[in-house]
């Protein structure tokens, strides 16, 4: 990671969120957890260094917490993003991933398609499953072919994928 590592952890109505990366873009974030502690360790595990900023991203920590409010919030393009440490095909999944709506999902099967390559699902599966930003890149808008979950590698696991989801639908009255 170039730069300086800054995050902040900050309280929703769903438990404590994290984000972290330089001062120009997000390299990881972490769900809602129940406490600080385990947030900040989850996040923090592979930047030690990193400093705490409180006003790290501030648009964005209003957004996250309007989202575990309730209110359809969408996290576009214009939040940078660094995906370092993906290969090519990687980074091609994690920014279509970006384009899922809130409130819409897309199977694994066809979010390779839209990565260039319909056949390979499961290495979609697999990049997922290291989405660094979940809910910035919605990787918890991915599902399986027959409409099961499939998985959900953050914090909360499959369950929290499934609130997620329904909060959205909720929100936007679908």
């Amino acid at each position: 990671m170039q730069k300086l590592a800054k995050y902040v952890i900050f309280e929703t109505k769903w438990g404590y969120f994290g984000l972290a990366g330089t001062e120009s873009a997000l390299c990881r974030s972490c769900l809602p957890g129940a406490s600080f502690e385990g947030v900040k360790s989850h996040l923090l595990a592979s930047l030690p260094a990193a400093k705490l900023d409180k006003d790290y991203f501030g648009t964005l920590r209003e957004q996250i917490i309007a989202y575990f409010d309730g209110c359809p919030e969408e996290f576009g393009r214009e939040i940078p993003v660094a995906l370092d440490g993906f290969s090519t095909f990687g980074a091609s999944v994690l920014t279509a991933c970006r384009n899922i709506m809130s409130g819409q999902t897309i199977t694994y099967s066809g979010l390779a398609k839209k990565a260039g390559r319909p056949a390979a699902s499961r290495a979609v599966g697999s990049t997922l499953a290291k989405n660094p930003l979940p809910l910035i890149i919605p990787c918890h808008r991915v599902v399986r072919t027959d409409g099961g979950l499939g998985g959900f590698s953050a914090l909360g696991g499959i369950s929290l994928k499934q609130k997620m989801l329904d909060l959205e639908r909720l929100a936007l009255g679908i």
